[in-house]
C-alpha cells in the first residue's frame, strides 16, 4: 500500500493525503485515514514541500492515441472578452478521436461545478468517454468533479504541471477557437454565447 499511495501521489501532485485516501477506499484497500497519513508522511509527500520547478516530481506519461469516437475527450478553458472589455470563459471539450466539439460552455466565472452540470448536460446527448484529459487547474482537480467521474465511471487523466503539449490536441483547438470565433464585437454574454454555438455547429 506504502507504494500505491506514493504511485497516486506522482501521478497527481496537487492531492493531499486525504484524497488519495479516498481513492485508495475506491480500489478496495480497507485503511483509516490516519495510517494513510502516516505513510503520506514518511514517504514526505506533502504537497507544500518547496522544490525548483524544474525538479518537481510527476509521473512521465505518453497518453494512448484514442481508437474511436467517445474514447478519449480533452478539455480546457480559454478567456475573451466583450466589446466593453468584460472577460468571460468559454470551456472547451474535444473528442480527441473525430476532433467534435461536444461542448462549449460560456460564462463570467465557471467553477468545478459548472464544468459538472455542463457534463452532465452534454451526457444526455452524447456518451461519456472513458477519460478525459485535463491539466492540474482547479476547477478539474476540485472534489465535485472529482465525485461526478467516479459516479460515471470517467477516467480524469491529469496532464505533467507546467507541460500544455500533454493537451496538445485541445490547445490547437483552442487557437483555432481564438482565431476563428469572433467575440469581441458581442456586447453582452447572452449575444456571444449563441455566436460561440453557432460556431461550434458550423
Amino acid at each position: 500500500m506504502r507504494m500505491r499511495i506514493r504511485d497516486i501521489a506522482m501521478s497527481r501532485p496537487r492531492f493531499g493525503y486525504e484524497r488519495i485516501h479516498i481513492l485508495l477506499r475506491r480500489e478496495g484497500w480497507h485503511v483509516n485515514l490516519k495510517r494513510v497519513h502516516r505513510l503520506y508522511c514518511l514517504e514526505t509527500l506533502q504537497v507544500r514541500m518547496r522544490v525548483r520547478r524544474h525538479k518537481r516530481l510527476s509521473l512521465h506519461r505518453a497518453a494512448p492515441k484514442a481508437t474511436c469516437v467517445d474514447q478519449r475527450w480533452s478539455m480546457d478553458f480559454v478567456h475573451d472578452q466583450l466589446a466593453d472589455g468584460c472577460v468571460f470563459r468559454v470551456l472547451t471539450v474535444l473528442d480527441n478521436w473525430s476532433r467534435e466539439r461536444p461542448l462549449l460552455e460560456v460564462g463570467f466565472r465557471l467553477t468545478g461545478d459548472s464544468v459538472v452540470h455542463a457534463l452532465s448536460r452534454a451526457a444526455r446527448q452524447v456518451r461519456l468517454p472513458a477519460s478525459i484529459t485535463v491539466d492540474h487547474g482547479t476547477e478539474f482537480t476540485s472534489k465535485a468533479l472529482d465525485i461526478w467521474a467516479w459516479e460515471n465511471k470517467v477516467l480524469l487523466d491529469f496532464t505533467r504541471p507546467g507541460k500544455p503539449t500533454d493537451n496538445g490536441l485541445c490547445e490547437s483547438f483552442n487557437g483555432r477557437l481564438r482565431d476563428e470565433c469572433r467575440t469581441p464585437m458581442s456586447s453582452s454574454l447572452d449575444h456571444a454565447k449563441p455566436v460561440i454555438e453557432a460556431w461550434r455547429r458550423d
